[in-house]
């Protein structure tokens, strides 16, 4: 048995080293993303974890201080972005749980992490032009659940009420997207967001959050996905929540546009969100082991 694990371990890296051999990647910079990145990893050696959150949450809280930047991922043609240098909210979070993921696998190496930011960012972990990013949450969530990266555990919380948007923000505002331009991107896209139409989703509902139960049953290292009040969108911001303790209140680890950088919310999660009436809520996902 173990030397059948062992062959299954060698023949997944060897895939892995095939794929990224293949596939090209743009970086910030590529001598210093790498090396960050190396390092990041070796912090995390020998880090008792006591689940797959934990170790979300311990490389979240490494880029405390990053600049914000938006739009690191656009450009042609579409190719994985690496950077570690500034990152928007979404990339922040990929970028932590492809760490953790990689941390996950035993292995220490930033080549390993590329191929995991790979198979959380893409469709099927595999580029293939701008549509195969999963841009929506949504539709994030599904194609990753469906391959076992990580859980929604929104429905497992105290109090979930749920929500049914047709989700066609891009195709609806084609004029915010310069990708969109292209005719046949367009209609590729179009035909991913008619698989959302009625799509339902748990929520955690604002009001809710301030709950003693609901409170304690956040995880530190959470990713948490900030439901928005647009009628053709699912969500507008996401971020990592953070607690000292089991018991302490969730706070949000976040790249913020506002402040220009990753952050900690001044105010816990729940007062966070009763701030900013854009948002009606949030969902809740967990790196799997």
């Amino acid at each position: 048995m173990k030397q059948l694990r062992y062959l299954v371990f060698v023949v997944l890296s060897l895939c892995a080293a095939t794929s990224l051999a293949q596939a090209p990647v743009r970086f910030g910079c590529e001598a210093t993303d790498t090396i960050t990145i190396a390092k990041m990893l070796d912090k995390a050696a020998g880090q008792n974890f006591p689940n797959p959150e934990a170790r979300v949450a311990f490389f979240a809280r490494m880029f405390e201080g990053i600049p914000y930047a938006a739009h690191t991922l656009e450009g042609e043609p579409e190719i994985l972005t690496v950077r570690v240098d500034s990152l928007d909210c979404t990339t922040f979070v990929e970028t932590a749980m492809a760490l953790a993921f990689t941390i996950g696998e035993g292995r220490y190496s930033w080549r390993d992490f590329i191929y995991n930011l790979r198979r959380i960012r893409y469709r099927g972990g595999e580029v293939d032009g701008y549509p195969s990013r999963l841009h929506y949450i949504s539709d994030w969530a599904v194609d990753n659940k469906y391959r076992g990266n990580f859980s929604d555990v929104t429905a497992v919380f105290p109090r979930v009420s749920t929500m049914t948007r047709s989700i066609d923000f891009m195709s609806t505002n084609r004029e915010r997207y310069p990708a969109l331009a292209d005719s046949a991107v367009f209609e590729r896209v179009r035909a991913l967001e008619n698989g959302y139409r009625n799509h339902r989703f748990n929520y955690i509902k604002t009001i809710d959050l301030g709950g003693k139960e609901t409170k304690a049953a956040f995880h530190d290292g959470d990713v948490v996905a900030l439901v928005s009040n647009l009628k053709n969108l699912d969500v507008t911001h996401m971020g990592i929540v953070v607690k000292d303790t089991p018991t302490s209140e969730p706070y949000l680890l976040h790249a913020s546009y506002s402040d220009g950088k990753v952050e900690v919310t001044t105010r816990p999660l729940a007062e966070f969100m009763k701030k900013n009436r854009q948002w009606l809520g949030v969902r809740v996902f967990r790196l799997s082991e």
